[in-house]
């Protein structure tokens, strides 16, 4: 398995579709060297990391994603 250091630079834009929600991204995607590849329980595991104000405007994209699915949902389903 290839593991990656990922590095948010930008969030642009979210949209959703088809059960997804797509978003468009600047990042900088670089694999990670051998020596950083496993966690103390021996798994390969990839790096997303990103500011606190693009986590912010990460999960305020979500939520409002998350939010107009929950509208598409049947009442009868609750």
């Amino acid at each position: 398995m290839k593991t990656y250091n990922i590095e948010i630079q930008k969030v642009k834009s979210m949209s959703n579709g088809h059960g997804l929600i797509n978003v468009r991204i600047d990042a900088i995607v670089a694999p990670q060297s051998r020596a950083q590849d496993h966690d103390d329980a021996g798994e390969p595991h990839t790096v997303l990391s990103l500011t606190e104000a693009n986590a912010r405007v990460m999960m305020l994209l979500l939520k409002a994603q998350i939010a107009e699915f929950d509208k598409r949902k049947a009442r009868s389903r609750f």
